[in-house]
């Protein structure tokens, strides 16, 4: 996996097929009269990393009046200063919610940006989700059957949608929530805001991050637990799987009606998505990355002179590997952080140059050394080979890839951008064969065993690698978009 966890984001996997980020969700309910649009603001900063093709935040400026702002782009693209001034002009507001976005390139419009401001018979909610659900074409296609009329190809609108309707029932939001659970299949983990509360829930299977924090009186949701600390905030613990959290004039509450299930953590969390400095479900990413890199040294050994990271996400493993093997560990490359997007065009070519743009090694470093080159994950190959080149390019006089995931065979339904499992790498290329494609000397992957052994038990999501689903896959996928899943 070739994507890093600096800013900004996407540029090497957006067209290399490597894998995307997934998304964010913040949420904060005040009666401190803190300006919540720059408590957001600064937090969708902390959790960059997790998506940056759209991004956005709302308001509740009291008993349901909402304002929001979103718009493509990075969090400091869409919320400039005019912007992010016009938003607290609206008032301070009693609470609110964040959301940055990756979405597969189908799924890529406008009106998908969220958080979502929906309307119904009792009033408003605001929306925003991170996952995917499995059975989104089936709700979709029952809902529009009965009259339903949706804007967005969203999941955060089908969880809406089904929590509005519950609510015309139920004595409060929370429990309208807690009964759309029980039509809802999959990964998600949301954040909602009523007229007097802030609601957020993890699917009952956990597989997205989902924490509480607390600053002063303010209370804290979060996808990760550095968008709390990013804004001073404490982590408190994180959301159970299952549970829905409620945050309002009662402090905080919750209920547990789908809770003690099956625990099935996107194991690529720990592996990629995570910041490293931040804590998911009792773990920090830090730790438990230098600890795969400690396991992957154990489990492929070899003689080299360095140990390099590629930046950002291989960093800490290759740290850990250094650490194993006594190995000196070396900052082999130079990342520029500037190259957005918008600097990709289509061809081979332009991308050949995007790579060499975007990594550059340090010649000084690993020239006429035996290196050992350090990753999360390899998805495609295409970028892998390319970096394997350049560090030959560089001098390098043998290159031995490790990297501290298995090798990925299987699409994911849950929200990670995986699709065709015949354009993996794993699934095109004989294991022994994968260093001679990637030009590399060797190649080395985690096992599957050895990474649960790290993590300390077997509670995580390893469909991608072992085809083994918690959740039933998808029955049939839509073309429109409209009926798809998007996170």
């Amino acid at each position: 996996m070739q994507n890093a966890q600096g800013t900004p984001f996407g540029v090497l996997d957006s067209d290399f097929g490597a894998l995307h980020e997934e998304c964010g969700v913040f949420g904060i309910y005040s009666r401190e009269n803190l300006p919540l649009a720059q408590e957001i603001y600064t937090a969708l900063f902390a959790l960059q990393h997790r998506g940056q093709l759209s991004c956005g935040i709302a308001i509740n400026l009291d008993n349901g009046d909402f304002t929001s702002e979103k718009g493509m782009g990075l969090v400091p693209d869409v919320f400039g200063k005019e912007r992010l001034e016009a938003l607290l002009r609206c008032g301070n507001g009693i609470s609110g919610i964040g959301h940055v976005r990756h979405s597969p390139v189908r799924s890529a419009e406008p009106e998908n940006i969220q958080p979502l401001v929906m309307r119904y018979a009792k009033g408003a909610i605001a929306i925003a989700n991170n996952g995917g659900l499995t059975n989104a074409v089936d709700l979709r296609r029952g809902l529009t059957a009965q009259g339903s009329v949706f804007q967005t190809g969203t999941d955060a609108e089908l969880i809406g949608s089904l929590t509005a309707r519950a609510r015309l029932g139920t004595e409060n939001i929370e429990d309208a929530l807690v009964q759309a659970m029980g039509r809802l299949c999959g990964a998600y983990s949301c954040v909602m805001l009523s007229p007097e509360k802030l609601i957020a829930a993890r699917d009952p299977y956990g597989f997205r991050p989902l924490c509480i924090g607390r600053l002063g009186e303010t209370w804290l949701v979060a996808s990760e637990s550095c968008a709390i600390t990013g804004i001073g905030g404490t982590f408190l613990r994180d959301v159970e799987p299952g549970e829905v959290v409620v945050m309002g004039k009662l402090g905080l509450t919750s209920k547990r009606v789908n809770c003690g299930g099956q625990k099935s953590l996107c194991l690529f969390e720990y592996a990629y998505f995570a910041r490293p400095d931040s804590f998911v479900d009792g773990v920090g990413v830090h730790t438990l990355r230098a600890a795969a890199g400690v396991r992957l040294a154990e489990e492929f050994p070899v003689e080299a002179d360095c140990v390099v990271g590629v930046p950002d996400s291989g960093i800490d493993a290759a740290i850990g590997y250094a650490r194993a093997s006594g190995i000196p560990y070396e900052t082999g490359f130079i990342k520029n952080r500037y190259v957005g997007r918008a600097f990709f065009q289509g061809t081979a070519k332009e991308r050949e140059i995007a790579v060499a743009i975007k990594l550059n090694p340090i010649r000084a470093a690993v020239k006429g050394k035996r290196v050992v080159l350090v990753d999360d994950s390899i998805v495609r190959g295409v970028t892998a080979g390319r970096i394997v080149s350049l560090l030959h390019k560089a001098g390098a006089r043998s290159v031995h890839y490790r990297v501290t995931c298995p090798p990925f065979r299987r699409t994911c339904y849950y929200g990670t951008d995986i699709s065709n499992p015949e354009t993996l790498l794993a699934n095109q290329v004989p294991l022994e064969d994968i260093a001679a494609h990637l030009g590399a000397d060797s190649v080395g992957f985690l096992s599957l065993e050895g990474l649960l052994k790290v993590i300390g038990g077997d509670s995580c999501c390893t469909a991608c690698f072992t085809g083994e689903y918690p959740v039933a896959p998808p029955t049939e996928i839509e073309d429109d978009i409209y009926a798809m899943p998007v996170v």
